[in-house]
């Protein structure tokens, strides 16, 4: 599961075995807690700090697999691009019903007898918007959890801002009661992952995540799960023109770009002429995560990154346009977070 979710541009790392805790590496991270800037073990390939160390390079995964087969599974949403509705069943008293969906008052007449999950009030919220029940959506990848909860995958949009994490406690940033949010600066369990209370299991109907639903996005920006957008910094007067010393996309850096994809794409392309056994997941994400961090570098557009790799991705699988896009846009986010500069590079 760790490779095939990692060949379609979704970063892992393992979790200790039979827990879903992420796994501590060296003797400073399992004794006590420090900054994953300041661990070695983090520029050597070892998985510490959990998703801080996430990865999608096959090597470093096999070999992380290889010393401890037991590990669970775990993803990196901010980097994989996805936001995960996290819905709980923990006992816990019913609060105020002004605390079950923030920010929507709740009119004493509507009878809350029954209502005692995040499964209840995820579908009140649905309901109170008009829209179908995310927990029932059949077209995305939902996982049952071993408390009886479910994990609903959605992938971010593409350009979009930056989704962050919360949990279901009825605070603002809550997207309701006891459901949580898992997105950028969190992790989530994938399918299969086993614990001592039992196994993550995926339910029947899509296996891939869906686009985000727009009501729900709408939704989370409501709640506040958008970091908030800093102040407008004055602006410093115009000085003396100078030289331009850098290159832009139309410049010589998006030769140097357009260098640097041109054989990844052709790898990609070349593809169709065997129907398997090419490694294609493995060459299209290789190829998205590079163009990524062209974009990032200010080297190339990312539309025109994405209409590149569509093209190649499509001309060797068009069977499976849906599948490229989900494989170029988690990679495309992922490379997106290393800017990269062709110079020097050939």
């Amino acid at each position: 599961m760790a490779l095939w979710l990692a060949a379609r541009g979704m970063p892992v790392h393992p979790l200790a075995p039979g827990t879903k805790t992420p796994a501590g590496n060296c003797a400073a991270c399992r004794e006590q807690q420090h900054a994953p800037a300041d661990c070695p073990c983090t520029g050597r390939g070892r998985w510490c700090h959990g998703f801080h160390a996430a990865t999608t390079d096959a090597a470093v995964i096999r070999d992380w697999w290889r010393q401890e087969p037991g590990f669970g599974v775990a993803v990196s949403c901010g980097p994989a691009g996805l936001v995960v509705i996290d819905v709980d069943t923990h006992p816990a008293p019913l609060p105020d019903r002004g605390r079950l969906l923030p920010g929507i008052p709740i009119d004493d007449r509507v009878d809350l007898t029954g209502l005692g999950s995040g499964y209840d009030t995820l579908a009140l919220l649905a309901a109170v918007r008009r829209r179908p029940d995310p927990a029932q959506d059949t077209g995305t990848l939902r996982v049952r959890t071993p408390s009886g909860g479910l994990h609903i995958w959605y992938r971010a949009p593409l350009g979009g801002p930056a989704i962050r994490s919360s949990t279901g406690t009825g605070s603002r940033t809550a997207l309701a009661w006891q459901v949580d949010v898992r997105a950028t600066g969190g992790y989530i369990v994938a399918p299969g992952t086993r614990t001592a209370h039992g196994t993550y299991e995926a339910l029947p109907g899509s296996r891939t995540p869906a686009p985000l639903p727009l009501w729900l996005g709408a939704e989370l920006a409501r709640t506040g799960h958008h970091p908030a957008v800093p102040a407008p910094q004055p602006q410093p007067r115009p000085g003396p023109q100078r030289a331009r010393t850098t290159t832009t996309a139309s410049g010589a850096g998006a030769d140097d770009a357009h260098r640097i994809l041109g054989p990844l794409l052709a790898e990609v392309r070349d593809c169709a002429h065997a129907p398997s056994g090419t490694a294609f997941s493995e060459k299209l994400n290789r190829a998205a995560f590079t163009a990524g961090g062209l974009a990032a570098g200010g080297h190339i557009t990312l539309p025109e990154c994405a209409r590149l790799l569509a093209e190649a991705a499509d001309a060797a699988r068009p069977a499976r346009a849906g599948r490229n896009r989900l494989v170029i846009d988690s990679a495309l986010r992922a490379g997106s977070h290393r800017p990269l500069h062709p110079k020097g590079r050939s």
